[in-house]
C-alpha cells in the first residue's frame, strides 16, 4: 500500500441493520431453542448451521478517496476497518465516518477496495484491548475495555453484548476506535482478565454425571449429580 495515507485510521464500528431491542421482548434466543434456524441472508447474528456458530460481524477494510478533479488531481486516499455484519452495511458506515471527519460524501467520493480482513490465527487465545465511544442518556463516553477472545471478531462481538447488557446500549450508539492485541500479561490492565492469566488455572466440575458399567434401568432413589 505505497502512498497511502491514513490519518485518524481507526477501527470504527458498525451498527447492526437489525434493531436488536425486539429481542428484549422474547426470554429464549436462537442458542435455547432445540431446533436453532440456519444462517440467514443478512448474517447480523450468530447463528447455527450444522453446528457450526458463523461470527455476528466481519472486520473489513475499505480504502476510499474524493473524486479526482481539476484542482485536485490526486486527493488524499483515506482507510477504515470497519466491523459490519456484511460489505453492503461496512461500506454505508465508511461513507458515515469519511462524511463526519472530512466532509466526503458518497455523491462526490469514491470507494477504491473493500477487503475482508481474517483472523491470522484463529485457533489461539488472544487478549484484545478496545478503545471505544459511546452515548448515553447523558452525553457522550470514552472507554477502554479488555476482552479475551480468540479473534478480534469475537472480542468486537463480545463488547457490544457487554454494552448492551451494562450500559443498554444499541449498536448505533457504540463506536470503536481502535481494536489491539494485548500480547504481555503485564500490560493487562481490567482485574477480570488478570485472574484468567495464572499459571495452572482449574476450573470446579460441580455437575458431574458417573457412568456405571452394567447399571440398572430403574433406580429407588434419585441421583445427586451436584458435588
Amino acid at each position: 500500500m505505497g502512498g497511502l495515507t491514513a490519518p485518524n485510521s481507526h477501527d470504527y464500528g458498525s451498527e447492526c441493520t437489525r434493531n436488536r431491542s425486539h429481542a428484549t421482548n422474547s426470554n429464549t434466543t436462537a442458542l435455547d431453542q432445540p431446533n436453532p434456524p440456519e444462517l440467514s441472508d443478512h448474517g447480523c447474528c450468530n447463528c447455527w448451521n450444522g453446528g457450526t456458530i458463523f461470527a455476528r460481524f466481519q472486520e473489513y477494510q475499505i480504502i476510499g478517496r474524493h473524486l479526482p478533479s481539476e484542482a485536485n488531481p490526486a486527493p488524499k486516499i483515506y482507510r477504515m476497518r470497519i466491523f459490519a455484519p456484511n460489505e453492503v452495511v461496512a461500506k454505508s458506515r465508511f461513507w458515515y465516518f469519511l462524511g463526519k471527519l472530512r466532509k466526503i460524501k458518497k455523491a462526490n467520493g469514491e470507494i477504491v477496495s473493500v477487503n475482508q480482513i481474517h483472523e491470522k490465527k484463529p485457533q489461539k487465545v488472544k487478549n484484545f484491548g478496545i478503545w471505544l465511544k459511546y452515548d448515553s442518556r447523558s452525553g457522550t463516553h470514552n472507554m477502554y475495555k479488555e476482552y479475551r477472545e480468540m479473534s478480534r471478531v469475537a472480542a468486537v462481538d463480545a463488547l457490544y453484548q457487554d454494552m448492551a447488557a451494562r450500559h443498554r446500549s444499541r449498536f448505533r450508539q457504540v463506536q470503536i476506535l481502535k481494536v489491539v492485541e494485548v500480547e504481555k500479561a503485564d500490560d493487562i490492565r481490567r482485574p477480570y482478565i488478570k485472574q484468567l492469566l495464572t499459571k495452572n488455572l482449574k476450573f470446579p466440575l460441580p455437575h458431574r454425571i458417573n457412568k456405571k458399567a452394567g447399571k440398572k434401568v430403574f433406580s429407588s432413589t434419585r441421583p445427586s449429580t451436584f458435588f
